[in-house]
This record gives structure tokens, sequence and C-alpha cells, in this order.
């Protein structure tokens, strides 16, 4: 079947399928998480009762409430008056000019030689007072009013003159406003009348005057008015209508107020919005992005990235899935159902199934998408409590899951992800500042240690079901796969007991090796225990196996030994494949020697003098592949090698590991892997650290007679 399926996947282009495959999923996200953005309406129409209690689903602002909160506040602001201290003096020289244009006047009559009629008095008098009052209206004197000046006693005009400056100088010196000018003018008729040293007739060309003299000593300044009221206008805060507000309790009679908070909120069916979809494919496509670049950029070879991609896929729409049913059933529930969520599911196998980098990234891809699917409608459009609840725990997964070497230690990250739920749930709980019942803190509680061992149980679960599907190598399957009793490796203990203990060997400086340059170290370890499982076939053919000290290749001819020896790798791949082990236990097998030769009876054929194809001596290969598989074809030969020494040492050991290392370089074994120079002199490094840790100098004692 999986050949197959990579037949029908190689037909694509890696990015074709990219593309693809994360259309379906954000299609599938999409019409799953529709229902979480869709706003409640209703079809309501004013004056009715409403059907049920209906909040704010957002906060808005209410413009016109607003508005009118800065209109009361604009039309209690005082208007802002500057006293102008030289408006009195002004007013009285406009006094005292009158009455000096009126002595004027009188003296230019008496110059005369001829005296004018007082009918041409009166118009001299007035052509002299035409300037001012031109510039006063209220300053109009009547002819009569004109002649009472011209003919009144000279001691009285001065001393009325006297008078009624004081008068006006005095009130001007008060602050008045254009509204309090008339009472003022009032008031100096008043003291004008009241004063009997004027003389009676001239009294009313005084009260003329004198009202004309008053005028607002202080006057509006617009400018400082108009910035004290946008000052108070911008000092009053925006009325809103807030989140989970109240608009109207059930039964209550909707006017036309709650009506038009109602429609500014977008609650009644005639207000209806695609924003809130248009806003969802937006995030749905920005996830997408994250993860096409993710894939994209992988360093993973062709076919683990496509395998990842199909299982980060199905994982994260797996976890949508869980979330919306979820989500569905919370309504049926007074307490917060979305704690028992596994917030580290996607994570964990993620990150045994693909790498440290997927697994965080769709841990936040998983929690904003639970913000979204478990938002209240009238609480938050995030629900970011989920969100960093789902984060915690994913993210608490991953750094205790650095290191598994068996199904315990995923128990131990079970453990602290139920640790990490639980805290951030006593914090959610404090920070809420309610008061809950005994049974609603139980169940929170309960709810964090169930989320973190679901989370690790589903895992477990699901693992086997991706693996065989995919054909995936996982932490756990290799676990799994170094198990003694697994059949293949009691059958290679039972019956090749020489190479098992060979295996365990390599295994233990290949895994060494890897770590070192930083490959897979795990890998290398089950790959070496089943690397020649192909001796079991023939085990008395290979020296380590052969207890009785006859050695069969001895009646053989050298093409038939090699035949023997060189088929240890097909016929292990092929038994590895019976066991429908992973493909990468098989390729290990199959690439162990490479197209090495083998020297020894190669050597034996010419020295009988036949006529020799050499390609008969070499193994079919193909070459190493992967780190892993390199760094087995050394350790392979390096361990066989350094058994056969006579009493080795450092210099020896060196030399040999050495030789190996060039021989394999220009026999150009390492040319279809990704193994540096660098890393092969890492290699080197180690393998004689750990050989001289195994075949270190040991004390001789002496015999015992």
């Amino acid at each position: 079947m999986n050949r197959h399926f990579n037949k029908l996947m190689n037909m694509f282009s890696f990015r074709t399928l990219i593309i693809i495959v994360l259309l379906l999923t954000g299609l599938l996200q999409f019409f799953l998480m529709l229902g979480n953005v869709r706003s409640t309406t209703y079809d309501i129409q004013p004056f009715q009762l409403a059907p049920e209690t209906i909040r704010a689903v957002k906060t808005v602002e209410d413009t016109v409430k607003t508005e009118e909160e800065r209109k009361q506040a604009e039309n209690a602001v005082e208007p802002v008056y500057v006293f102008n201290e030289e408006t009195a003096g002004h007013r009285v020289s406009l006094v005292e000019s009158l009455f000096d244009i009126v002595t004027d006047v009188r003296e230019d009559i008496k110059s005369k030689e001829k005296e004018p009629t007082l009918e041409e008095q009166v118009k001299l008098l007035q052509e002299k007072l035409k300037d001012i009052t031109d510039s006063q209206s209220q300053l109009i004197f009547t002819k009569s009013q004109l002649q009472s000046l011209l003919t009144a006693d000279e001691s009285s005009l001065t001393s009325t003159k006297s008078i009624l400056v004081n008068l006006v100088d005095t009130l001007l010196s008060e602050s008045i406003r254009a509204d309090e000018v008339t009472q003022k003018r009032n008031e100096i008729e008043t003291k004008i009348r009241q004063n009997t040293s004027i003389d009676e007739h001239i009294l009313n060309s005084v009260i003329v005057i004198g009202r004309a003299a008053i005028t607002e000593t202080e006057v509006l300044d617009k400018v400082k008015t108009d910035e004290l009221i946008q000052q108070t206008r911008e000092e009053v805060e925006p009325t809103r209508i807030l989140q989970g507000q109240i608009i109207v309790q059930e039964g209550e009679l909707i006017d036309r107020e709650v009506y038009r908070q109602l429609e500014l909120l977008g609650l009644l069916n005639n207000n209806t919005t695609n924003e809130p979809l248009i806003g969802l494919v937006i995030f749905i496509i920005l996830q997408m992005i994250f993860l096409y670049i993710l894939f994209d950029r992988s360093e993973m070879d062709i076919t683990k990235r496509r395998n990842a991609l199909f299982v980060t896929a199905i994982v994260y729409s797996m976890s949508i899935i869980l979330m919306k049913i979820l989500s569905m059933l919370s309504n049926e529930f007074d307490t917060t159902i979305a704690f028992l969520y596994p917030t580290a599911l996607a994570t964990m196998l993620l990150r045994l199934l693909a790498n440290e980098k997927v697994a965080i990234l769709v841990t936040i891809l998983t929690a904003a998408s639970a913000g979204v699917i478990f938002h209240q409608g009238y609480a938050a459009v995030l629900q970011m409590d989920i969100a960093l609840y789902i984060i915690f725990g994913g993210l608490a997964s991953i750094f205790f899951m650095r290191s598994i070497e068996k199904r315990s230690d995923l128990l131990k990250a079970c453990i602290i992800v139920s640790i990490v739920n639980t805290s951030f749930i006593a914090f959610y709980l404090l920070m809420a500042q309610s008061d809950f019942e005994v049974f609603e803190l139980l169940f929170y509680g309960i709810a964090g240690i169930t989320s973190g061992l679901l989370s690790g149980a589903l895992t477990m679960g699901l693992l086997p079901f991706f693996e065989s599907a995919f054909g995936l190598l996982s932490t756990m399957k290799l676990i799994e796969l170094s198990n003694p009793n697994h059949p293949l490796l009691k059958k290679l203990l039972t019956e090749t007991p020489g190479t098992y203990h060979h295996s365990v060997m390599v295994a233990n400086l290949a895994e060494a090796a890897c770590e070192a340059i930083g490959a897979d170290g795990l890998l290398a370890r089950v790959g070496c225990y089943y690397h020649d499982i192909g001796k079991t076939r023939r085990p008395a053919f290979f020296i380590e196996n052969q207890m009785s000290g006859i050695n069969p290749h001895d009646s053989l001819p050298p093409e038939r030994s090699a035949e023997i020896i060189i088929s240890h790798t097909t016929d292990g791949a092929a038994l590895l494949q019976k066991h429908k082990m992973p493909k990468e236990i098989v390729d290990i097998a199959l690439q162990h020697h490479g197209t090495s030769t083998l020297k020894y009876f190669l050597f034996k054929a010419k020295e009988q003098g036949k006529e020799i194809d050499e390609s008969k001596f070499s193994y079919p290969g193909p070459k190493p592949q992967t780190k892993e598989a390199a760094v087995i074809n050394i350790a392979d030969s390096v361990e066989a090698a350094v058994r056969s020494m006579k009493q080795p040492n450092i210099e020896k050991i060196q030399e040999l590991v050495h030789s190996i290392i060039q021989s394999r370089v220009q026999e150009h074994q390492f040319d279809e892997c990704d193994v540096s120079i660098k890393e092969l002199k890492i290699i080197e490094k180690v393998l004689c650290e750990t050989l001289n840790g195994i075949f270190h100098s040991r004390i001789e004692y002496p015999k015992e007679d």
C-alpha cells in the first residue's frame, strides 16, 4: 500500500503537495470554526418584549451618547472674559472731549463779530461732534439738548463735567459684561438724576453723554473660550458599551434607546456582516503560510518531509475536531470544560513523528485556534486563558521529552504536563477573583490532571496507527525494537551469539559517534542490533560464531565463500522486510558494507590463478545514504578489526581507525551521504576514545604456585 501511495505522491512536486494538503486542512478548519465566529442576531422590533437577556458581544463606542455628554460638558463651560483696564480711561476721555468741544464751540461763537443765530450755533456744534457721534451709536443728541449745552452757564458745565467724569470712571472700574451694560447705563442715569449739583437745564444732555460713556469692560476671549471648550470635550471619556454588558433583560420592553444600542452592536438581523468570516479566512491563511514555510524550508529528505506534512495536517485537524466537540458540549456545563482538552497531545505526537520545530509551531497554532473555538460570545473575541493553557502545557511536554529512552519517560512528561496544567488553572482562578464552590475547584483540579494524562494516553494509543500508515519510525518504536525480547534479537542471540555480541559492541560505538556529530544515536544503536541479522541464515560461515575452531570456508572456493559472506546483507534485508521492520532499519542492513570489496577472498582467488570477476567479491550496496549508515559502516569494520588485534593499545587502535576511515573515503563509500570531513574526524576521535575504554590495558596478576 505504501508503495502505491509513494508512486501517487511522486506525481506532484513537493511544493504543489504542500499547497494541496494545507488548502484541504484550511478548508476543514474554516468550516469547523465557522460557527464560532458568527455573531448571534435577533429578529426584534422596537417596543416589543426582549425574548431573552441580551449582552454585548463586543466593546463599541456609543458615539451618540458620547456626543450628548460632550455637548453637556461644553454647555457647562464658563466663557473666558478679559478685563480691559484701559476702557475707563478711554471712556473718560470721551466724556471730557465732548465737554471740551462744547466749550470750544461756545468760545468760537463769542469770538465772532456777528453772533450766529441759535440754530446756526446748534448746526456748528453738530458739525464739531460729527466724528464722535458717528462712532458712538448711543450718542444721539436732540437739537434742544445741544441748545441747552450751548446756553448753559459755563461754571455749571465745568462742575457737571467733573461730576460725570467721576461717575463714569467709578462705574467703569468694575467688571461690566455685555449683558450688564444696559443695567449699568440705567444705574448711571439714576445717579445723574439724583445729583442735585447738575443743572436741570442740561440734565437730559448729561444723561445722554453718561449712558453713551458706559460700555463693557470685560470682553469675551473667544480663542481661550474655544480652547477651554475643546479641552473640556476631550476630557469627556467616550461612552462605551462593554463586552458582556447587559443591554436588556429578558421580558423588558425594548425602547428606542435599547433598539439603537442593539443596532449599534450589530445584534439585529438587518445588521448581519461578513467581517468575522473575512477575519477567520485571514487567520487561517496566516496559519497555513507558517506551515508552508516550515515544510518548504525543512532540511529533511523528501520522503520524511512528505510524511511529516501528512502527519502534521492530520494531527492538527484532529486537534481542531476535538476542540470543536468540547466547545459544543461546553454549553451544557457551567464550568469551563475546555480545560479537559489534552494540551500536549498534538505536541507529543509531532515531537515523536516529525521533529521539535513542527511540534512547537503546531502547539502555537493549535492554541490560537483554541482561543477562537472556545471563546464565549460576550466575553472575548479570543479566549486567551485557553490559548495560554495549551501553550504552557504543550511547551512543557517539549522540554521534558528531549530524552525519551523508555515509555516511563513519556509518563514522566505527562505528570509534568499535569502539574503545569493545574498550576496554570490555579493562576486563572486566582486572577478571576471569583468565589468558586468546592465542586468547581475539584473539577478544575481534575481537569488539569486529566488533560496531562490524556495527552500521554492518546499519544501512546495513536502512535502505532501513524507509524503503520506512514511507515514512520518514532522514538517509541525504536525503543520497542531495542527490547532484547524482540523475536529477531532472540533469534540472533540464540543462533549467532558471537554476532549478537558483535552487534552490541558496534551499537555502543555507533551511538556515541552519531551523538557527537548530531545524528540520531538511538536509530544507529537499534540499526546495529539488526544490521547482521542475515548471518542467522548461515551462522557457522562467520568467524565470530565458529566456536569449534572449524572454518567451513577452508573447503569452499573463494567465489562461493564471498557469495555467502556478501549475501548476509540482502538476506538480512529480506528477513527484516518479512517481519515488517521499518525502512530505516532495512536500509542499514543493506548499506552497512556499502560497495566495499572482500579483499581476503579476492586475494585468495588471485593466488589460485583463476580468472576473476572482481564484482563478485564486492557488496551490492547501495552505499550509505545517511550519516547513521555511514557511522555504522565504519564502526562495524573497526570493531571487528580491533577485536582481532593482539594486545591492542592506544596507538594501534588510533592507527587502525584512521586507516579504515581513509580506506572508506578512498573507495568513495560516503559519496552519497552528507557526512563531512570534519564529521569524519569527530567520528574517528569518538571511536578511538570508546575503544580505548573497552580495550584498556589490564594489570597482569602474578600466577599462584
